[in-house]
């Protein structure tokens, strides 16, 4: 009971964990310390006083301490580190309960993930926001979350659906988890290019359905923020690209997790989880169009990241649903 309990807590805390971790990269905040793990050199708490700004400023030249930034970025780093040592416990207590019933390798594959986390989290701050790290970092963050979600199901065994609903159901529900991830990716590699609002209009981008675009600077994995691999200013047609790609990842994932919507709904006893589904997804595309059309607003973009976290913990309950009606365990 204490352990289902726990899986439980620290799931949710991995959803708390990605908000705030939306809401401090949209506010600016994610360099709002120059070093890692501590902030100005503190472990504990920021520079406050005029003495401790002075020596903080003194030994991070260039980097002027701003309070309200450094505590935005210290909250998520003390709620990552708390998850990380839940993360620790829940891997520690399985193997000390380790059985064919209870096998321990998804808390230990959760612990090495949440050690490659911190690590990105590092690099986040010494590489100074790298596009590919801080992307990494998010899908990272919402891989442990899934993880998460996994196992705490697994210690609430929900009831298994039948096996003819389950073979029916499980095409739908792998294709549309795998195309919500791509899309989550898509989502991160524009925020962390900061492309958001680089097709101003709607439905069109730039007036016109397919503007002019760089795929090859847009995607390319080993750039510095702002430039090509070349050092030069990134052109505007990158980031189109960028923006443009997510625009037709949405129009895909609209139509997959649709669809699987409809399949739920007429299929005997997911009516009620096809129209959750379908009412998530407008939610989030609903989402998409007001943040571009209001240029995004915090709490929109905020929300929007939340949006896709959910939908994500949706369609892992599916998953796990029907993997488990479909081979009599979990």
């Amino acid at each position: 009971m204490i352990y289902r309990r726990l899986a439980q807590f620290t799931a949710l805390l991995a959803f708390v964990v990605i908000v705030v971790g939306a809401y401090v990269r949209l506010e600016d905040a994610g360099l709002g310390c120059p070093d890692w793990p501590g902030c100005y050199g503190q472990l504990i708490g920021i520079p406050q006083a005029a003495h401790e700004v002075e020596q903080a400023e003194r030994v991070f030249p260039g980097r002027p301490v701003d309070a309200g930034r450094a505590r935005k970025e210290m909250l998520h780093r003390y709620l990552a580190g708390l998850l990380g040592l839940l993360v620790v416990v829940i891997a520690v207590s399985a193997l000390r309960r380790r059985s064919d019933s209870h096998p321990a390798a998804l808390p230990i594959a959760l612990l090495a993930l949440v050690v490659f986390q911190a690590t990105l989290g590092m690099w986040t701050v010494t590489l100074l926001l790298k596009p590919a790290v801080v992307t990494l970092h998010l899908i990272g963050g919402m891989t442990t979350f899934a993880l998460l979600t996994w196992l705490a199901l697994r210690e609430m065994r929900p009831a298994a659906p039948s096996l003819i609903a389950a073979q029916r159901l499980r095409p739908w529900t792998v294709a549309a988890l795998t195309i919500l991830a791509c899309q989550i990716a898509l989502g991160g590699w524009v925020s962390s290019n900061y492309a958001a609002l680089a097709c101003p209009d709607l439905p069109t981008c730039h007036g016109e359905w397919v503007p002019d675009m760089d795929f090859r600077n847009a995607f390319h994995a080993v750039r510095e923020l702002g430039v090509t691999v070349a050092g030069a200013p990134l052109p505007h047609e990158a980031l189109t690209a960028i923006h443009w790609s997510h625009r037709v990842g949405a129009l895909a994932t609209l139509l997959v997790l649709g669809g699987l919507a409809l399949v739920l709904m007429r299929t005997a006893g997911f009516l009620g989880q096809g129209v959750a589904l379908l009412l998530l997804v407008g939610a989030q595309l609903a989402l998409g169009i007001a943040n571009v059309a209001a240029r995004l607003p915090l709490a929109l973009a905020v929300a929007h990241n939340a949006g896709a976290a959910v939908l994500l913990a949706v369609l892992v309950m599916l998953n796990f649903t029907v993997f488990q009606g479909a081979n009599g365990r979990d």
